[in-house]
């Protein structure tokens, strides 16, 4: 037991004395080696770099006509030389710029914009195209407000009738944006199919000229210039374009036929669409073409509005010229009580020309066919020969 105890006190002491000898070592431990730096370093380029003092401009109220100018100043805030290779806008307006710019200095775009024609709030962009790799195209933005001496609106009247509506009208307000009052003196209009009526709502400062048809137009399109003196100096005449678009009460699609050269070879069928623009529901009847064999059924494809018609073309049917062919048939509307479409035919392909050669041919055909033909004189009778003794 005590040699025991004596083995385990030995053991610990030499234990402890070699952890004092490891304590008392100067030897510092291995360190990690950091990483050796590169060959090339990294470098911090910004390039060139556009910046605005302010990309958007309001130039208030102006009178339209004048010319607005502004200038946008810019700074290159990059370290590298800062180009601009084009500002763009609209046509009414007119711009310059600096080319280059080098890092840390300012540069500018005069622009000049005409008013001319404009009327009420304006927003117009501005397009920089520059190097910045960030920012190569940058919107400028030019807005504010135009007004005039006299103010017509609209400046173009556009009266949009209809089978329902034949005589609707439009009005065009002039406004006095001057302090002094001025007369407006009875219009004009240069095309009797209009009419234009003066009244005055403010005396002296707002007036209204109601554009109207003198009578129902007929469908298509239709144009009156009306102009009216002034006692102003701004604008001694106002001048307003009326304009109609005057819809059929019925629209007929293909509005003729036309069929291959007589005589038809095989038998041909046509068909026609029929559209009511009316609010009044519409019905068809008694459809006929006034040519021998032709074959005329009407279909409804939306009750009261729309239909088509089938027409058969028999084989060998022939129009002549001077014939008026077509398709009739009576409507309810009392806009369009009758409705007709013409049905032409190609004429007959005219013969091929004769050359030369063939028609000195024809001559001498002719020529031997004229003269006497020869005939050979008749043979004389064969005599008869004795029979020979029996």
């Amino acid at each position: 037991m005590n040699r025991r105890r004596l083995i385990w006190a030995l053991a610990i002491s030499i234990v402890s004395a070699g952890l004092a000898v490891r304590a008392a070592d100067p030897t510092p431990a291995l360190a990690v080696a950091a990483p050796a730096p590169t060959a090339l370093a990294a470098t911090n380029v910004i390039g060139p770099k556009i910046q605005f003092e302010t990309m958007v401009h309001d130039f208030g109220r102006a009178k339209s006509g004048e010319v607005v100018k502004y200038t946008y100043i810019f700074t290159n805030t990059g370290d590298q030389s800062l180009e601009l290779s084009g500002v763009h806008a609209c046509g009414c307006i007119t711009a310059d710029w600096t080319r280059k710019v080098e890092p840390g200095k300012t540069g500018t775009i005069p622009i000049s914009f005409n008013s001319a024609g404009y009327a009420g709030p304006v927003v117009k962009g501005i397009t920089v195209t520059c190097n910045d790799r960030t920012n190569p195209h940058s919107m400028l933005q030019f807005r504010g407000a135009l007004w005039k001496a006299i103010d017509v609106n609209p400046q173009y009247a556009v009266l949009n009738l209809t089978a329902d509506a034949p005589m609707a009208s439009v009005t065009v307000v002039i406004t006095n944006n001057l302090e002094e009052p001025i007369t407006v003196f009875a219009p004009q209009c240069n095309n009797p199919a209009f009419t234009a009526v003066l009244k005055t709502n403010q005396p002296g400062k707002e007036f209204r000229v109601v554009i109207a048809p003198a009578a129902p137009l007929p469908p298509g399109y239709a144009q009156a210039m009306i102009t009216l003196k002034t006692s102003s100096t701004n604008m001694p005449v106002v001048v307003v374009t009326a304009v109609a678009n005057v819809q059929p009460a019925v629209t007929l699609t293909p509005s003729q036929i036309v069929l291959p050269a007589a005589p038809l070879a095989r038998p041909q069928t046509n068909t026609i669409s029929i559209i009511g623009h009316s609010t009044n529901v519409m019905t068809l009847s008694e459809p006929t073409v006034n040519a021998t064999g032709v074959n005329v059924q009407v279909r409804v494809v939306l009750p009261g509005r729309q239909f088509v018609a089938t027409l058969v073309f028999p084989e060998g049917l022939e129009i002549t010229p001077r014939q008026k062919t077509e398709l009739s048939i009576k409507s309810t509307l009392p806009q369009a009580p009758s409705l007709k479409v013409p049905i032409l035919q190609a004429p007959r392909p005219a013969p091929p020309p004769v050359t030369p050669l063939q028609a000195s041919s024809s001559v001498v055909t002719n020529q031997l066919r004229a003269q006497p033909q020869f005939k050979p004189p008749p043979l004389p009778p064969i005599p008869s020969l004795p029979r020979p003794a029996s």
